[in-house]
């Protein structure tokens, strides 16, 4: 099942955001820590309300306990740096979509080790969108494309 990995979190509205929506669609989420604030962090709570406690969450203390823990599985970055049109990618049931910090992406070896890299095209004078809204957009793609919605599944 398709996987989300946060490098480096520092907006914990954002990624209490982003819990929210994995527990909605059954999606694990993976956290490459340092993350930019405190785990209980009260707007993390507010943001992620009564969902956190139905999300898979697998905490990672640095980059090289993901890298080993994700093993042979493909890691999908969403980033501003890209050329390749999410809409034009071909998703896997066992790709894990990484998306990077708030306020500085991802560092260069994490761009370089990432097997597919995808861009969400926007307006020329836009920098980026919210990393939560990204990553939902390309989440939703990959699990239209996977047949990994619910319904799909035949749930519900």
């Amino acid at each position: 099942m398709i996987e989300i990995a946060l490098f480096q979190p520092d907006i914990a509205p954002n990624t209490a955001t982003i819990l929210r929506m994995a527990a909605c669609f059954g999606i694990k989420v993976r956290i490459i820590e340092p993350a930019g604030f405190v785990w209980s962090d009260s707007s993390f709570r507010r943001a992620g309300m009564d969902y956190l406690v139905h999300v898979e969450v697998q905490r990672h203390r640095n980059w090289e306990e993901y890298v080993e823990a994700a093993g042979s599985r493909r890691t999908v970055l969403i980033t501003t740096k890209a050329t390749l049109k999410y809409t034009g990618f071909t998703f896997r049931e066992d790709d894990i979509l990484l998306v990077g910090r708030e306020s500085a992406g991802v560092p260069d070896y994490v761009h370089d080790y990432a097997q597919a890299r995808l861009l969400i095209p926007m307006q020329p004078a836009m920098r980026s969108l919210n990393v939560a809204l990204a990553c939902a957009m390309v989440t939703g793609e990959a699990l239209r494309q996977t047949r990994g919605f619910a319904l799909d599944a035949g749930i519900g």
